[in-house]
């Protein structure tokens, strides 16, 4: 019964955050890359499907 509650305690601080970091930022918006152009994900070195940057360029799209 404790596992459960600890749980759903961390589950719920967890979700909480992310909660707080979009009331936060600006327009609610996330910074950062496409997720498609990380070197983890992207074996063969696509560009980005997203906004077409290669896996060593920026990504160009700011509303990502």
């Amino acid at each position: 019964m404790h596992l459960i509650f600890i749980t759903f305690l961390l589950l719920s601080l967890g979700l909480a955050g992310i909660a707080i970091k979009i009331l936060v930022k600006k327009n609610g918006k996330f910074s950062g890359t496409c997720a498609s152009n990380s070197p983890f994900l992207n074996k063969e070195g696509e560009a980005c499907s997203l906004c077409g940057a290669l896996p060593d360029e920026q990504c160009q799209n700011n509303e990502a």
